[in-house]
């Protein structure tokens, strides 16, 4: 072979790496792209369920909607059976095989019991703070654990069985948007497990 033949296939061999590189660097990054819309296009379909799951009425009118619904998505899937007592409605237990129907008149109200802990009432108060907590108080709770009602001083100050530790990495949006949606729902009077001067007033 020449050494003009080898230099054009020489040549040729590499024009190809360098297409198959960029084709594949064009691949990485068109996947990568596709990955970084998914956040977006995963949060619209958790919106749509989270409309479709919602079981109260909510006050919608003055929040928006899609983060009350973001909320509604999360905490049906992880507060619920812990915050609604009992958590089905009367023929509407799956266990049981029935269809599916949520305690909507105790819904988020606490009362499901842990040993010696009583799950709180997430309902928002007459301010329309849910579990009379701030945003920035929510956010303690969430994050660190903080118990703002002192229920048991015999553990200590931090909440023994809600799941904060698991939830402490959540993003500020899902945050946001549980808040929003837990004072959106109905309020429910009354505070179980806690000392009364911790009750949910409604009015």
């Amino acid at each position: 072979m020449t050494t003009n033949s080898l230099l054009k296939t020489s040549a040729a061999a590499a024009v190809f790496s360098a297409l198959a590189l960029s084709g594949l660097l064009l691949t990485s990054r068109l996947s990568q792209a596709a990955n970084d819309k998914n956040p977006t296009q995963d949060e619209k379909q958790k919106i749509l369920i989270g409309a479709q799951i919602n079981p109260v009425l909510l006050t919608v009118s003055k929040k928006d909607a899609d983060t009350v619904y973001l909320g509604s998505y999360i905490v049906n899937a992880s507060c619920v059976e812990c915050h609604t007592a009992p958590t089905f409605a009367p023929g509407g237990d799956p266990f049981k095989g029935q269809p599916k129907v949520i305690n909507a008149a105790k819904f988020l109200a606490g009362g499901g019991v842990f040993g010696p802990f009583t799950s709180r009432n997430l309902t928002p108060d007459a301010t329309g703070k849910p579990a009379g907590l701030t945003f920035s108080d929510f956010e303690q709770v969430m994050r660190h654990g903080t118990d703002f009602d002192h229920a048991h001083p015999q553990f200590g100050p931090l909440l023994q069985v809600m799941p904060w530790p698991a939830f402490q990495n959540m993003t500020d949006r899902d945050l946001q948007a549980i808040y929003a949606y837990l004072s959106a729902i109905p309020c429910v009077e009354g505070h179980p497990g806690d000392p009364a001067d911790t009750s949910i007033r409604c009015h």
